[in-house]
């Protein structure tokens, strides 16, 4: 009998390495007893699994039982293990195994895989985050009870969805943290330790209501889709009974309410700007001059003014920052504030001049959450950065740089037109329209957030290196 012990849960590295040597030392799957570390008393020791006999032996399989493997890995059954060795056994003499729907091992298989996706989705659809703390300090935190073992296969999604917002998802089993650049998963914890309601969710809460339509209702389905367990979490479950409750009543009120004219088309209000694109239109005094009326989308209602971009006229470098911030409101001028001053050493440290460089940001007005005198910054989203990427390309269009640094999550989405990670493409240039190059790294201001001096020297350090890439592809650029 052969012991295998794996070091976790989701070992499924350990469990393809062991899988394939005791296949390749024919070890019958009735005599390999699988286990995970920690979850069983250690009544054997591992065992030690004699080579093959031949030393070139190979045994491949299709890329469809690896993704099928891999999922299976992150349902709780404890037989899991097994089944897929078992499988894989058979997969040996029968390579058309997986397409026999009707096999009771290939069956059981699709069934885990289906209980785990669908648990994958119920956590992308119920996380619901609470705020800890207050302006730079704050991070959202949630509280999730899995199925299955999802949580580091899922954390990826969330690191997208919310690429600028510092979170951590915590469950009973692992749970998963984001700080801007990379995921991290530590160790579970108990209920007791997540937030409890923060002052987001009676925002929350009228929305679920008002978008909430009696006359669609239906009950049993969304019994399904939303389990009662999931409850307990979501900030709008109090208003879920006295709804339905109410929903027959509502319904009726709108059939018997009479009938509205078809919906027209709304026009966006015409703003001030003008509408010439001509190169003279376009040099920069022009431009400023144009997005001062700029009426775009409703950041301009409570901003000071527009924050428009400064800097020589036909600089080789521009910096794009993400929005101006309490300071740039006021005065006007881009990264004047705390995080201008970590740009503007950073940039010195790394051989750039900023007076030769042109400043700007991706999104043109200060968006801020009012809390007393301060002003708290909030982070622009996809319609505002949209709305305004016509001065971004504009500008680019006047000053005709050769790099573009792209500083931040909302800065990244601006230049390339899309939601673009900072950690899997910061570190070298990439290829941009006419021959321009652009350079990905954080933002300034993300370095004033952290708290531990250690990390903080680390990031800014990286961040230097960056600027020094684009310090080196401008020395280049000029010898040529």
């Amino acid at each position: 009998m052969h012991y295998v012990t794996l070091k976790n849960e989701t070992d499924f590295d350990g469990w393809r390495r062991s899988a394939r040597a005791l296949i390749l030392s024919n070890v019958l799957p009735s005599n390999v007893t699988w286990s995970v570390q920690g979850n069983s008393p250690e009544l054997f020791e591992p065992s030690a699994i004699v080579p093959a006999s031949d030393p070139h032996s190979a045994f491949t399989v299709s890329a469809k039982f690896i993704e099928l493997a891999q999922s299976t890995i992150l349902n709780r059954d404890p037989e899991r293990f097994a089944l897929l060795y078992r499988l894989l056994w058979r997969f040996r003499g029968d390579h058309d195994l997986l397409m026999v729907a009707t096999d009771p091992d290939v069956s059981l298989i699709a069934a885990m895989v289906k209980a785990v996706h669908r648990d994958q989705h119920k956590m992308k659809a119920f996380v619901r985050f609470r705020e800890v703390g207050h302006g730079e300090t704050s991070r959202f935190i949630a509280w999730f009870e899995p199925e299955h073992h999802i949580v580091e296969a899922t954390a990826p999604f969330f690191a997208q969805r919310f690429a600028d917002m510092a979170w951590s998802i915590l469950t009973p089993d692992a749970c998963a943290h984001w700080d801007g650049h990379v995921v991290t998963v530590t160790a579970g914890v108990s209920k007791a330790e997540a937030p409890s309601e923060d002052r987001l969710e009676q925002t929350w809460r009228s929305y679920y209501a008002s978008i909430f339509n009696p006359a669609r209702l239906k009950v049993k389905a969304m019994q399904t889709e939303m389990l009662k367990k999931y409850w307990r979490n979501l900030p709008e479950a109090s208003l879920i009974k006295p709804l339905i409750a109410g929903a027959e009543r509502r319904a009726n009120a709108m059939i018997a309410h009479a009938a509205t004219e078809a919906h027209k088309s709304q026009k966006r209000p015409k703003s001030n700007m003008k509408s010439g694109h001509s190169p003279s239109a376009d040099r920069i005094q022009a431009l400023r001059d144009e997005a001062a009326d700029c009426r775009a989308c409703p950041l301009w209602k409570d901003a000071t003014q527009t924050v428009f971009g400064e800097g020589p006229q036909h600089a080789q470098v521009m910096l794009v920052g993400e929005q101006p911030g309490d300071q740039e409101d006021l005065a006007g001028k881009p990264f004047v504030g705390p995080a201008g001053q970590m740009l503007d050493r950073a940039l010195e440290e790394a051989g750039i001049d900023r007076s030769k460089v042109y400043v700007t940001n991706a999104v043109k007005h200060f968006k801020f959450l009012a809390r007393g005198k301060f002003r708290l910054h909030q982070k622009p989203n996809t319609s505002e950065i949209k709305a305004c990427r016509q001065w971004y390309e504009r500008e680019l269009s006047s000053i005709k740089p050769v790099l573009v640094v792209a500083m931040g999550a909302t800065a990244a989405q601006s230049v390339f037109g899309k939601i673009t990670p900072i950690n899997k493409n910061r570190g070298r240039p990439i290829d941009l329209d006419d021959g321009i190059k652009a350079v990905i790294t954080v933002h300034p201001s993300y370095l004033l957030r952290l708290p531990d001096a250690q990390a903080k020297a680390q990031e800014y350090e990286r961040f230097v290196d960056d600027l020094k890439i684009a310090a080196d592809f401008l020395r280049k650029n000029e010898a040529a």
